[in-house]
């Protein structure tokens, strides 16, 4: 998975629509190859980052879990101490 796209299912608070956004842009970046398209690109490019997104908030919307909400700020923490602990 490309280390930008991050978990956004069962948080507390729920993922913006900047967040999942922001995946479904990533996705398209890694997919196409290009983190900024041609002109000729352009429709195709945000057209696809639109319907990414859709699917992927609908996705988050459909998924059912038992578990409780994972906290934003705690899962942040963890992941600078993974961060820490890789690079030095």
């Amino acid at each position: 998975m490309c280390r930008n796209i991050r978990v956004l299912h069962n948080f507390e608070p729920p993922a913006t629509s900047d967040e999942v956004t922001a995946a479904a842009l990533q996705y398209v970046r890694k997919v196409s190859g290009t983190t900024k398209p041609s002109q000729a690109n352009q429709e195709a490019f945000d057209r696809a980052v639109h319907e990414v997104a859709h699917a992927t908030q609908h996705l988050l919307e459909a998924l059912v879990t038992n578990a409780p909400p994972k906290d934003r700020e705690i899962e942040a923490e963890k992941a600078r101490e993974r961060a820490k602990l890789r690079y030095g």
